[in-house]
């Protein structure tokens, strides 16, 4: 039987693994910063709080770690070894020949990141340049893509054209020819593309704190 220290020492063990503070985990999960505070794992009666399935649900995709990992987490079970993804600069994503017709990383040669809990094995890391993703993402920040990821209304999103421009947006709305992409940041503006204009598009699905 699992003990109430053991699931709330995963998760405070989840949040360091993934670069986060309880609260920061919390705020990336889209939940209150307090949740994952010591002071709410009891209640005022001294009775022991339990985490509900609804956040470690939210904790999995924010972190884009899997159940098996949490739970060998819970279970002190030893981690699979974190395997390593190709890592991308936005000027080498913006050239020619770096990625195949789905949108994936061609060739060889790449530096690597070692990053757990990643299963899409065409996922791939890019290392953020400028100041158009702030106040989301930083120059030098490093994010998580998925080019086999289901892309819906509201997710951050890479995109690139056919012109060979790279974008970080969220997907505001999509239609059978067009596509919707809000900005990050409120100084550059929102974009509309035809898709044939897209040469490929895919999720962010976790982003460096």
């Amino acid at each position: 039987m699992l003990s109430h220290d053991q699931i709330w020492g995963a998760i405070d063990t989840l949040a360091q693994r993934y670069g986060f503070t309880a609260s920061g985990l919390a705020r990336k999960a889209g939940l209150d910063a307090t949740t994952f505070n010591r002071s709410k794992r009891l209640g005022p009666d001294g009775r022991e709080r339990w985490p509900s399935t609804e956040s470690i649900a939210k904790i999995l995709a924010a972190t884009g770690a899997s159940l098996d990992e949490f739970m060998s987490v819970v279970l002190k079970r030893a981690p699979a070894p974190a395997r390593t993804i190709p890592l991308i600069g936005f000027a080498q994503a913006g050239s020619g020949g770096f990625f195949d017709d789905g949108g994936f990383p061609a060739g060889t040669g790449w530096e690597e990141v070692a990053f757990p809990g990643v299963t899409d094995e065409k996922a791939y890391a890019l290392e953020i340049s400028g100041d158009s993703m702030l106040p989301l993402y930083r120059d030098g920040d490093t994010i998580i893509v998925s080019p086999t990821a289901t892309v819906r209304r509201g997710d951050r999103v890479v995109v690139k054209t056919v012109e060979g421009e790279v974008l970080a947006k969220q997907l505001k709305r999509q239609t059978a020819k067009t596509v919707e992409l809000a900005s990050l940041n409120p100084e550059h503006s929102d974009r509309v593309l035809n898709l044939a204009e897209i040469a490929f598009m895919a999720r962010v699905i976790w982003a460096s704190q």
